[in-house]
């Protein structure tokens, strides 16, 4: 059973899911935002891998994967940033990609490394389940969690099929469109979980637009086992790149108050 298995099964409360890409603003700094997520509330990290070109993101997480690409992101510094957070922390890593780099390093050598490196999971966003056989396969071979998105538009025949083939929990897209803060959450979101509910027993973990207190406690209300909170974050990062103490604790305190909505 894999970390994220092992924390769904013993939950609390629903989980709090945050995301973060890889190397923004530089490598030091990404573990140490890890670690204040962390010990402020955060139950999974998403480590995002910076890639040129981020269809499914929005203007803030694009910005953040430049900040990263133009320091030197890499899967190799990727790998590495996962190396240094399970030097002080268990919780469950998920790594959040793009198919162009995982292709580019060859399937099986990604999903090795990752392993190697300390990841539990693998969400590769533009890659469909009718498409994901080797990647299927060779994530059982590794152990890690395949994680799969499941849109708003995404037909419940499809929803079945996700089902079957996804493992740790499915990320419900809360809303058309790309990444982002919003400042309401979607009001499809309970019939979303509903529609999925009924062909899945794994855990549902909502993401996109969430970016408030309250937005977390509305969508744990609707019945979510997880909130997954990234732009919001990444904006904090933005907000304080002249400051690194300041976004560090600016980062803590935004986490306190998330996981504080979800008890």
């Amino acid at each position: 059973m894999s970390r994220i298995s092992d924390f769904f099964k013993n939950r609390s409360r629903p989980a709090f899911i945050a995301y973060i890409v890889a190397g923004d603003p530089d490598e030091e700094t990404s573990v140490a935002l890890a670690r204040q997520l962390i010990e402020n509330g955060a139950d999974i990290l998403e480590l995002g891998l910076a890639f040129s070109d981020p269809v499914a993101d929005g203007p803030t997480i694009q910005r953040a994967g430049g900040r990263a690409l133009a320091a030197g992101a890499t899967p190799d510094q990727l790998f590495a940033i996962v190396r240094k957070i399970r030097a002080f922390s268990q919780v469950p890593i998920v790594i959040m990609t793009y198919y162009n780099p995982v292709y580019r390093r060859g399937v099986s050598r990604f999903y090795d490394e990752g392993r190697s490196a300390g990841a539990d999971g693998i969400l590769v966003v533009d890659l469909p389940h009718e498409e994901a056989g080797e990647a299927i396969a060779v994530a059982k071979r590794t152990g890690l969690d395949q994680v799969f998105l499941v849109a708003p538009t995404t037909s419940e025949s499809r929803i079945r099929e996700i089902a079957q083939v996804g493992t740790g929990y499915l990320y419900l897209v809360s809303l058309l469109g790309v990444t982002g803060a919003r400042q309401n959450v979607s009001q499809d979101v309970p019939a979303l979980i509903a529609k999925v509910r009924k062909h899945s027993s794994l855990p549902l973990c909502i993401g996109f637009g969430i970016s408030r207190p309250e937005h977390a406690k509305a969508v744990a209300n609707a019945g979510a086992d997880g909130v997954i909170i990234g732009s919001a974050i990444v904006d904090i990062i933005e907000k304080n790149l002249a400051g690194r103490e300041a976004m560090l604790r600016a980062a803590g305190e935004f986490a306190r108050h998330i996981a504080g909505a979800l008890e």
